[in-house]
């Protein structure tokens, strides 16, 4: 089963420093229909602009993994970590009992992000921070697992049977992705268009497929997806 999530139906934040699509219910946009995907809680499409960001502010209990898209964002916890990751930066975030944190854009551009929380296998892990830069280079021709449960091999391994890959198509590329019996995914069109299963997407879109494999086509160079694979609710 397939269902097409237009960006233009989503949930909107709009502030002088922040735009935001709401990929599910979160802050002051509810959509009763539209909560959770299986244990996939928040997708957040920010764009932040300069010298602006989120102050320090608490978590726990939650599976947080920053996806950066272009710009340059800055972390700083509770635990003494302070990184700035740029375009293909990854950073995730185990809160668990409990964690401060800030993400600022200190540069002088806007940078965007996907905020991605997954709820973890149960309450109270110990929290836990780390990030990686995979090369651009790293989601063409291939499929980059970039996370997974701390049972799997990606570089980033998280509290929750997940599974996140990136690719990036040129012009009328195709590829092909597998959603095994018993699995579901959750597709961002990152950026660029493109055809999934003959649908047309647009940058901002979402799909989600239940135990369908997926055919991807790209409609213009640059087209960039995002795949988060989950156990079928």
């Amino acid at each position: 089963m397939i269902r097409i999530l237009r960006h233009q139906a989503m949930g909107k934040g709009s502030l002088d420093w922040l735009q935001t699509y709401y990929h599910f219910s979160f802050a002051d946009y509810y959509n009763q229909d539209n909560i959770h995907f299986g244990a996939l809680r928040v997708i957040n499409d920010d764009t932040i602009a300069p010298h602006t960001g989120f102050s320090t502010h608490p978590h726990r209990d939650m599976e947080i993994v920053t996806y950066v898209l272009e710009g340059e964002l800055t972390h700083t916890d509770s635990m003494d970590n302070q990184r700035t990751l740029s375009r293909g930066g990854v950073q995730y975030l185990s809160a668990g009992t409990g964690i401060w944190h800030s993400e600022e854009n200190v540069s002088d551009q806007p940078v965007r992000l996907l905020q991605i929380w997954i709820l973890p296998d149960r309450k109270n892990h110990r929290p836990n921070y780390g990030d990686y830069t995979f090369p651009m280079e790293a989601r063409k021709g291939q499929w980059l697992h970039f996370v997974s449960s701390k049972a799997g091999e990606a570089a980033i391994q998280i509290n929750q049977e997940a599974d996140f890959f990136a690719r990036v198509l040129k012009k009328d590329e195709g590829a092909s992705f597998e959603v095994p019996k018993g699995k579901m995914a959750y597709v961002v069109q990152a950026e660029g268009e493109g055809q999934i299963n003959g649908e047309t997407l647009f940058c901002h879109d979402a799909l989600e497929s239940i135990e369908e494999d997926l055919s991807f086509r790209a409609l213009s160079d640059e087209a960039h997806y995002v795949v988060i694979l989950l156990d079928k609710a």
